[in-house]
């Protein structure tokens, strides 16, 4: 059995007698890239930099290759872990080159190991012809490369980003993150990054964690966590699809767009849930008939790649409040006017239902 290149158990933190992280556990292998996605304030760049060795931890153990870097017994110090960090601003030293930033964390080797390391980083990250610029000199991307070089010098066992790309201009960062990644590839280095943005997730990374409130929901592959959420709170941060409350008994789920007949080996419960609605779940009917009585109103419309997009809320006013819906989300090609009644449905597909928290 291989060892883990970082394990992480029962992981806590607790900062100004308020505890940020709950009990987390996490196990990444070499050469896994993971993106750690949650709202502001969950607690995501507090596990960096407890990983880093920058906060103390009080619970818990963080291990890499086996060996402990922080337990209830002892914390090694950051410079020794063989953790890389990049931070969002980049942290770059103005009044250095390029060159000497990227060797900044190499002194230790004699000078002709340090220009040759810095050599092959300039030329992997296409800034060779940056080498004796500094900083204030190089765009926000030229400065990203700088700063992962820099990480990367000191053959980090661990490389952590901390939104690497949110200062980076929407029309490079697909590209940036493309390189990127084939770049922790190439050296076969095990990364975690931060992100607000699921899309990035699913560009750059192998594996997905999704964080709320200090605690890790959810640590899978990004396409099975967007196809089998585990809980409202991980499907809405996601924003995986819009939502309609049923009231379920049983088997069967009442809701304003019909009946819903449900699996018959998973125990639903009973009372209110709220189903996950994917646009593509649903059917629209323009032609309002008496078979086709209108469910459903237009609320709002813009115009997107996939076509117009449409927010709709329920209009049957003597159905019980708590199954009246809003802003379930339409794309389509049909051309509806603000506040016009339609009929929707929904499509036998597989159901995700959940409870809603708070």
């Amino acid at each position: 059995m291989t060892t883990p290149l970082l394990s992480i158990q029962q992981l806590s933190v607790t900062l100004d007698n308020k505890k940020v992280l709950f009990e987390l556990n996490l196990i990444l292998e070499q050469g896994d890239i993971l993106g750690l996605v949650g709202a502001s304030g969950c607690g995501k760049t507090t596990l960096l930099h407890a990983i880093a060795g920058f906060t103390q931890i009080s619970q818990g153990q963080i291990k890499i290759d086996g060996n402990v870097l922080s337990d209830a017994q002892q914390s090694l110090a950051a410079e020794k872990r063989q953790v890389g960090m990049v931070f969002q601003d980049y942290a770059l030293f103005p009044h250095l080159t390029v060159a000497q930033n990227i060797a900044f964390g190499i002194g230790q080797l004699t000078k002709a190991e340090q220009n040759e390391a810095v050599k092959q980083l300039l030329k992997v990250l296409k800034i060779e012809d940056h080498a004796d610029k500094f900083i204030h000199q190089l765009s926000g991307g030229q400065q990203q490369r700088v700063a992962i070089a820099r990480a990367l010098a000191p053959k980090p066992k661990l490389l952590m980003l901390d939104e690497p790309f949110s200062n980076i201009d929407a029309r490079l960062r697909t590209e940036l993150m493309v390189e990127i990644r084939s770049l922790l590839k190439l050296f076969k280095t095990t990364a975690i990054f931060v992100t607000h943005n699921k899309d990035e997730v699913f560009t750059f990374a192998d594996k997905m964690a999704v964080m709320a409130n200090g605690h890790l929901l959810q640590l899978d592959h990004p396409n099975i966590i967007c196809q089998q959420p585990t809980s409202y709170q991980v499907a809405d941060f996601l924003q995986l699809g819009s939502w309609l409350p049923c009231h379920v008994d049983g088997y069967q789920a009442s809701s304003l767009l019909g009946e819903i007949v449900l699996d018959p080996d998973k125990d639903y419960g009973q009372g209110l849930r709220h189903l996950l609605v994917k646009p593509s779940q649903l059917q629209l009917e323009v032609n309002i008939t008496p078979e086709t009585i209108a469910n459903a109103r237009v609320d709002h419309i813009s115009l997107t790649e996939q076509g117009f997009h449409y927010y709709l809320s329920s209009i049957d006013n003597k159905a019980v409040n708590t199954i009246q819906f809003t802003k379930l989300s339409l794309y389509s090609d049909n051309v509806l006017a603000l506040k016009q009644e339609v009929n929707l449905s929904l499509t036998p597909d597989p159901r995700l239902l959940f409870i809603k928290e708070p």
